[in-house]
C-alpha cells in the first residue's frame, strides 16, 4: 500500500496546565493508505510540530510505500534527514514521533495485527504499572505496587527536605514494605540536595531518582551516579534518538534511561534505543510507557517490566484523546485485542 494523505491535528483540550502544554501538548496524527486503511499515532511538539507535518512532511510521505517494517524504518531516516536543519531534536522529532506511531499502526491495522506482533510477538501478557501522582490511597486502592511522585524543589531546603521524607514514609506504609518508590526531580535539585537526600531516604529503599539535572549537563550527571548509589540516576525523557541516547552511554551519565516513544522519534527510534541500552546494560523503563505506544514495547519483551501511568489524583477531569486505552487491574496493565496499537481517536476532541 502507499501513503495516500498525512494530517497532523492539535486536539481540543480543556485540561492541560497553563505552561508549554498549553500549546505544546500532545499532538494525533492521521496517514492513510490507497488501500482505505487509516493508522492514528502519538506525537508531542504541539502546534508547532503540526506545523512540521502539515507543511514539511506530508509532502514527502505522500506515495511513499509502507508493506513491512522495513518501509518504516526506511522512511524514518528520509524524514529525519530531511529536518536535520531545523530539527535533530524537540519539535521536529516529536513531530516525526506521531507520523511514526500512525505507520506502525497502519501497518497492523492493514495485516489485521497488533503492534506487539510485528514487533515478534507477546513476551508479557501483562506489564506491571506504576502509578505517577500525588494520591496514594488511591494508588493503594487500584492495587499499584509501584509509584512515583513529583517532587520539584521550591527553594526552600527545609520544606523541600520535610515533604519528601513525608511523602517517602507514607507511601511505604501505604503501599508496603515490597514496593516501588521513585522519585521525579524535574530538572529542579541540585547535585548535593539529591545526595543528602539519598542518604536521608536510604532506609525507604528509593529504586530512582529521575530528572535531577538538566538533561545537557552529562558530566555532572555522569559525576553524581556513583554519590547516590544504590539509588539509581534515570532520565532520558528530554533526549531524542538513538544519537542522542548514544552521547548518554558515551558520557556514562544515567544509571536508568527513559526514552517517550511519542516524543524521541517514534517506536523506530525507541527499537534503535532499546537496542542500545541493552549494548550497554543499561536498563529501559518508557516515559509513560503504560500509554498504549510504549505499552506494545514492553509487551514483546523489550526494557524492563515497567510501565508509567501519569495518574494525578482521584476524581481529576482529564481530556481523553484516545478511547479504548487499558486500565490498570491489580497494578498491571494488558494490551487492548484490537489490531495496530488497539485504540481510536476520540473526533470530539479534534
Amino acid at each position: 500500500m502507499k501513503i495516500s494523505d498525512v494530517k497532523a491535528v492539535y486536539p481540543k483540550y480543556q485540561h492541560v496546565g497553563k505552561s508549554w502544554r498549553t500549546h505544546f501538548w500532545q499532538i494525533a496524527v492521521r496517514v492513510e493508505s490507497d488501500a482505505g486503511v487509516v493508522g492514528w499515532g502519538y506525537g508531542g511538539g504541539g502546534v508547532g510540530a503540526v506545523e512540521v507535518v502539515n507543511r514539511h512532511l506530508r509532502e514527502l510521505l505522500v506515495g511513499r510505500r509502507v508493506n513491512d517494517v522495513d518501509d518504516i524504518s526506511e522512511i524514518w531516516d528520509d524524514l529525519y534527514f530531511a529536518c536535520l536543519p531545523y530539527g535533530r531534536g524537540g519539535l521536529a522529532v516529536m513531530g516525526l514521533s506521531g507520523v511514526d506511531l500512525a505507520l506502525w499502526d497502519m501497518l497492523g491495522r492493514a495485516e489485521g495485527k497488533r503492534v506487539c506482533e510485528l514487533l515478534g510477538g507477546v513476551r508479557r501478557e501483562r506489564v506491571r504499572a506504576y502509578a505517577t501522582g500525588q494520591d496514594i490511597a488511591w494508588y493503594r486502592d487500584l492495587g499499584f505496587t509501584a509509584h512515583k511522585s513529583p517532587q520539584h524543589r521550591r527553594d526552600r531546603a527545609e520544606e523541600d527536605r520535610g515533604r519528601i521524607l513525608a511523602w517517602a514514609a507514607e507511601a511505604r506504609r501505604e503501599l508496603g514494605p515490597e514496593a516501588l518508590l521513585m522519585v521525579d526531580a524535574y530538572m529542579s535539585w541540585e547535585a548535593d540536595f539529591a545526595v543528602e537526600m539519598a542518604a536521608q531516604l536510604a532506609s525507604q529503599r528509593i529504586y530512582w531518582f529521575e530528572d535531577v539535572l538538566l538533561p545537557d549537563d552529562l558530566e555532572g550527571l555522569a559525576a553524581l551516579r556513583p554519590r547516590i548509589a544504590p539509588i539509581l540516576l534515570a532520565g532520558g525523557e528530554h533526549d531524542f534518538t538513538a544519537h542522542g541516547f548514544a552521547r548518554l552511554a558515551g558520557a556514562q551519565a544515567l544509571d536508568l534511561w527513559q526514552p517517550d516513544v511519542t516524543w524521541c522519534g517514534g517506536l523506530t527510534a525507541a527499537l534503535r534505543i532499546a537496542a542500545l541500552a541493552e549494548k550497554h546494560g543499561i536498563p529501559l523503563v518508557p516515559h509513560r510507557g503504560g500509554e498504549v505506544w510504549g505499552l506494545h514495547l514492553l509487551a514483546a519483551g523489550i526494557g524492563e517490566d515497567l510501565a508509567e501511568l501519569v495518574m494525578g489524583r482521584r476524581g481529576d477531569s482529564r481530556d481523553q484523546v484516545w478511547l479504548g486505552a487499558p486500565e490498570p487491574t491489580d497494578g498491571y496493565l494488558c494490551l487492548p485485542e484490537e489490531p495496530g496499537f488497539g485504540v481510536r481517536v476520540n473526533e470530539e476532541l479534534l
